[in-house]
């Protein structure tokens, strides 16, 4: 899907997993530097084995610009364990709900609106594969992805205390929006 004449989000392949990873080492290191906040611990989540995973799957996408990986995210309708404790305020049938997993955008990039771009990506693949329930998680630490959530219209329903992905103690934010 071309979103703009130099931005893009597709499918990942084999050789973008190079490129997910250093952005998920990335990542870590400004949350080890503390420049930012999202929750996740190098070496637990997200590794290779998660960018790998959702290759095998076929879920994985990434946003380029100007040919360059900027960013990833999966997105399929695995509801993570802990969904079934929330109150969410649209019950729908699991085949009519849609999560995005594990966005990440590249600081390289920019304060170019591409984390805004993946999310309008997510919400148009999901209604173009029949689902009406967006779902979406993430720390409570991760002040900035809750705050774009909010602004794009997904409403905080739960935060649930779980070990995440190996993470343990983690304040969970559920995330909804209802498109149907």
């Amino acid at each position: 899907m071309s979103i703009s004449d130099n931005v893009r989000i597709r499918k990942a392949n084999k050789s973008d997993l190079d490129a997910v990873v250093n952005i998920y080492d990335e990542i870590h290191q400004a949350e080890e530097e503390g420049t930012i906040s999202v929750g996740w611990i190098r070496g637990i989540y997200p590794v290779k084995e998660t960018a790998e995973e959702a290759l095998k799957r076929d879920d994985l996408f990434v946003i380029e610009k100007d040919g360059i990986v900027f960013g990833s995210g999966i997105i399929n309708k695995i509801q993570v364990d802990v969904y079934k404790k929330a109150k969410w305020e649209h019950e729908a049938e699991e085949d009519k709900v849609c999560v995005l997993h594990t966005l990440t955008i590249s600081s390289r990039a920019g304060k170019k609106g591409l984390g805004k771009q993946f999310v309008s990506f997510y919400e148009d693949y999901a209604l173009e594969n029949g689902c009406s329930e967006l779902r979406i998680d993430t720390n409570e630490r991760n002040r900035v992805a809750r705050k774009m959530y909010s602004k794009l219209g997904y409403k905080e329903v739960s935060i649930i205390s779980t070990v995440f992905n190996g993470i343990p103690d983690v304040n969970l934010v559920l995330l909804e929006k209802y498109i149907g």
